[in-house]
């Protein structure tokens, strides 16, 4: 039975990942059948965040009244409502309104599975869960140019996806007497306060705005790097665009790779150590960009970038019931999530403004430091924590 619960949660991390990259694969059709400008994907992406923030918080009280495995049902029912919601609109302002459901389903279920797992299983299953997660944001666009190439529309991409939610739906229902197992590691839902925390309780807490600061930076990292190394390879270091495009896969690759091997590495090092490693790997990766060395160490840079985020996320998530305690971990791991998707939301955009009106060539000194402060807030996390 444990087992098969695990099966399950690892096939909800790739669902997860399965949307999360379906608007940009599907902008450039969209766009122009709507017509409006391209920059309006930008609106829809604030929307989803905007939601995923607010059930983030939301997911402690939300969690205590349900149950990890009733939220993460509900959670994708709602994100493949949305999903063929998509699928079946004619004008923007629909795409806006079924954006809603999206980013409030993603936010639960993303801070409950996290917390589920934090509590229940070992730190490589966290590794190799968000390595799920990056399979399935790969799947996705994949299954949306596929749709695109056979001579179908962007609907269909949406509605297949919408479809798979759906049959996980279904799976989730059934496999609801499962996650009442207590034969996993860790503490069990029953054994958590049913007291909720506020978010001025949750600040107070000792070592909470440094985790809180170190999730906002990471994430400000990840998806700054995601989004600005085609245009920095291209600007600065002279690369076309074309093969820009397909080397600035290196950074996803690093992190996919990077997550399903430290799976392995967690058996040897502890969390902490884990960050530590990751952030000293991110830290010789933005050095590589910082020199004028070229194009080669350039994309190698890029790669070490990848590799280095790879542990950070999920092990960040995994030490915080260790950190803070199995009765405050949702409470901790929901508002980790909504300083996530703020940094998400503000740090990409405040680099545009700086490529803009600066230079691109800023972007390693950017990163570097966003860097800086991540690794001060996480050391000072360690510090009053106590976790070595």
């Amino acid at each position: 039975m444990v087992h098969l619960l695990l099966a399950i949660i690892y096939l909800s991390f790739i669902s997860l990942g399965l949307p999360d990259a379906l608007l940009g694969s599907a902008w450039p059709s969209m766009y122009v059948e709507f017509e409006v400008p391209v920059s309006y994907a930008g609106i829809i992406s604030m929307i989803i965040a905007i939601g995923t923030v607010i059930s983030s918080l939301m997911s402690d009280r939300i969690l205590r009244r349900l149950g990890t495995g009733k939220v993460t049902m509900i959670s994708v029912a709602m994100t493949a409502i949305a999903l063929l919601g998509f699928s079946v609109s004619n004008s923007f302002w629909m795409l806006c309104l079924w954006a809603i459901p999206y980013g409030l389903g993603a936010g639960s279920v993303d801070a409950s599975l996290n917390n589920y797992v934090a509590l229940h299983y070992s730190s490589r299953h966290m590794s190799w869960l968000h390595c799920m997660w990056g399979v399935g944001a790969s799947i996705g666009p994949y299954i949306m140019g596929w749709a695109l190439t056979g001579g179908q529309t962007w609907n269909m991409g949406y509605r297949y996806i919408g479809l798979i939610q759906i049959s996980l739906t279904l799976i989730l229902f059934f496999s609801l007497p499962l996650w009442k197992c207590q034969n996993t590691v860790g503490s069990s839902d029953s054994e958590v306060t049913p007291k909720a925390l506020s978010l001025p309780e949750i600040v107070r807490i000792p070592g909470a705005k440094e985790v809180m600061v170190t999730f906002f930076c990471y994430c400000a990292i990840e998806q700054t790097a995601g989004l600005w190394a085609s245009s920095y390879l291209v600007l600065h270091n002279g690369i076309s665009s074309e093969t820009a495009a397909s080397f600035a896969s290196l950074f996803y690759l690093g992190i996919t790779v990077g997550r399903a091997i430290s799976g392995f590495i967690t058996a040897k090092l502890s969390d902490t150590q884990m960050i530590r490693l990751g952030l000293g790997i991110i830290s010789i990766g933005i050095l590589a960009l910082l020199l004028p060395f070229g194009q080669t160490v350039s994309l190698i840079g890029l790669l070490l970038v990848g590799l280095g985020c790879a542990p950070v996320y999920p092990c960040i998530i995994h030490s915080t019931p260790d950190h803070f305690g199995a009765e405050r971990s949702q409470s901790l791991i929901g508002v980790q999530m909504a300083c996530a998707y703020v940094g998400i939301c503000a740090m990409p955009p405040l680099f545009g403004l700086i490529a803009n009106h600066i230079s691109v060539a800023l972007f390693p000194v950017y990163l570097a430091l966003i860097l800086a402060v991540m690794i001060l807030m996480h050391e000072r996390l360690i510090q009053k924590c106590g976790k070595h």
